[in-house]
């Protein structure tokens, strides 16, 4: 069974983009063609994550209850093993209605809002387009188990180095969260 890509329709297949926002326009095709080469890459099955693109709102509501920051943030990820924290009233419904159990390396979910990237890409000196992929980068590194805001650095240096061997060799920076 063939799905949309743009989530509008039917129950999204794990390993998919979901354009669930209507601000921007995004080249979705190009991002799931960068998200296929990157599961390769990362030696990831097809099926272990979904990307939704997202309003600023709803990331902005999730930056609240998952981080206690207010605003919208770029990227977030949601490992598929994780129980919500305690002030979350509940975790997002998943993007894609496939479980952990159907699919035993599904990793999770990666929430982006492209509003922000656009603002991103302007500080960063990317396209817009680079931005969205340096985000999706981000996002599965995290559902991987890196994090760059509790490891000596060892997240920043295999995301630079996965940035050069996928075409996206750029500055590392990110913006203050």
């Amino acid at each position: 069974m063939r799905t949309s890509t743009t989530g509008t329709r039917g129950s999204p297949e794990p390993g998919t983009i979901l354009n669930r926002q209507r601000t921007l326009r995004v080249p979705v095709r190009q991002l799931q063609e960068f998200l296929a080469r990157a599961q390769r890459k990362l030696r990831l099955p097809p099926n272990s994550l979904t990307v939704c693109l997202v309003t600023n709102a709803e990331i902005a509501k999730w930056n609240r209850a998952y981080r206690h920051k207010e605003g919208p943030t770029d990227v977030l990820s949601f490992p598929a093993e994780d129980e919500p924290p305690p002030r979350a009233k509940s975790r997002p419904r998943r993007f894609s209605r496939i479980t952990s159990a159907s699919s035993s390396r599904y990793l999770g979910d990666v929430a982006i809002a492209p509003a922000v990237a656009k603002r991103n890409a302007r500080r960063f000196g990317r396209t817009f387009s680079q931005e969205l992929r340096v985000l999706i980068l981000h996002g599965m590194l995290h559902l991987m188990g890196y994090d760059h805001e509790t490891d000596t650095g060892q997240m920043d240096r295999r995301e630079r180095r996965l940035r050069r061997e996928l075409g996206l060799a750029m500055p590392i920076g990110r913006p203050a969260k």
